[in-house]
C-alpha cells in the first residue's frame, strides 16, 4: 500500500490580488506550496487562484477580507478550517495620497487598521501553531521609508511601516531559538499598482530605471533571505545605499533630505 503523499505547506498571502502579493503567490505555488490568498477583490483572487491550480496543481484558497475591519484576522484563520499556516506573508498595504487632514478619519483609521493591526492580528493568530510545530515563518513587508526621519506627504505610510518593522524586531527576539523565523522587508520603489491607487504614478515614472525594483525581485529577495533566515531584507543595492545613509546621516540632514524628496501630492 502507497503511502500516503505528504501535505503541501500552506503559504497565507494578504494583498493577493494584484502586484507584490500576486507574485509571492505564483512563486510559491511554483516551490510547492498550497496558498491561501487574502484581499479584497475576489474576482481577481479566483482568477488568480484559477490559474495557480491549473498551473501547479496546488490549493488555492480564496479568502475575501477587508482588513481594515477590526479581528479581520479571526475571520481569516477560520477560513483555513483548522489547517496550520507554515508561511504567512504580510503584503497588504496602500497609502494615503491627499494631506494628513485633507482625508477624513475613516480613510486614515482604515490605513492604520490595514497596515499595522492587521499584521499584528494575523501574526498573533498563526504564531501558536507554528511555536507548537516548532517551525513557521513570517515575511512583513514594511518599507525603505521605515528607516527615515519622516517627510511630507503620504503621511501615516512610513510610521505605519516603522511600526511593523520594529514590531518584528521584538518579535525576532521573542522567538530566538523557538525554530520560527520572522523577516522584515524593506523595499524602496517598486513597480506595482500601489503608485496608481496612492497618485504617484506619474512622479515614479520620471525616476531612473535602476532606482525601480520589479515585485518579482523584491519577491525572490524577500523569500531567498526568509529561507536563510534573515531578520532584515533590504532588496537592491540602491536601497542597501539608501538605508546605509539613513543610518549615516545626521537626523536633521536625514529630514531635510526626505521632506525634499517626497512626491508632491494632491492638496
Amino acid at each position: 500500500m502507497d503511502e500516503a503523499a505528504p501535505a503541501r505547506p500552506l503559504a497565507l498571502i494578504t494583498g493577493a490580488s494584484a502586484g507584490m502579493g500576486a507574485a509571492f503567490a505564483r512563486t510559491l505555488a511554483a516551490q510547492g506550496y498550497d496558498v491561501a490568498l487574502v484581499a479584497r477583490r475576489r474576482e481577481r483572487l479566483e482568477d488568480l487562484a484559477a490559474e495557480l491550480r491549473a498551473t501547479h496543481g496546488c490549493v488555492a484558497l480564496v479568502i475575501p477580507a477587508d482588513l481594515s475591519l477590526p479581528d479581520a484576522h479571526l475571520g481569516i484563520i477560520a477560513a483555513l478550517a483548522g489547517r496550520p499556516v507554515d508561511l504567512l506573508i504580510n503584503n497588504a498595504g496602500y497609502s494615503i495620497a491627499p494631506q494628513f487632514t485633507r482625508a477624513d478619519w475613516p480613510t486614515q483609521r482604515d490605513s492604520v487598521m490595514t497596515l499595522v493591526m492587521a499584521v499584528i492580528g494575523l501574526t498573533h493568530a498563526a504564531l501558536p501553531d507554528m511555536l507548537a510545530r516548532g517551525k513557521g515563518r513570517i515575511i512583513t513587508i514594511s518599507s525603505i521609508l521605515a528607516l527615515n526621519q519622516g517627510g511630507a506627504g503620504h503621511t501615516l505610510y512610513g510610521p505605519s511601516k516603522a511600526f511593523v518593522h520594529k514590531f518584528m524586531l521584538t518579535l525576532a527576539a521573542e522567538l530566538r531559538g523557538s525554530g520560527v523565523t520572522v523577516t522584515s522587508v524593506l523595499p524602496g520603489s517598486t513597480d506595482s499598482e500601489f503608485q496608481t491607487t496612492n497618485g504617484t504614478a506619474d512622479a515614479m515614472a520620471k525616476m531612473p530605471a535602476f532606482l525601480m525594483s520589479s515585485t518579482q525581485q523584491v519577491v525572490n529577495a524577500a523569500l531567498a533571505g526568509s529561507a536563510r533566515g534573515k531578520l532584515i531584507v533590504i532588496p537592491g543595492w540602491h536601497n542597501k545605499l539608501l538605508a546605509l545613509g539613513f543610518k549615516l546621516m545626521p537626523d536633521a540632514l536625514t529630514r531635510w533630505f526626505s521632506a525634499t524628496a517626497t512626491f508632491k501630492t494632491p492638496s
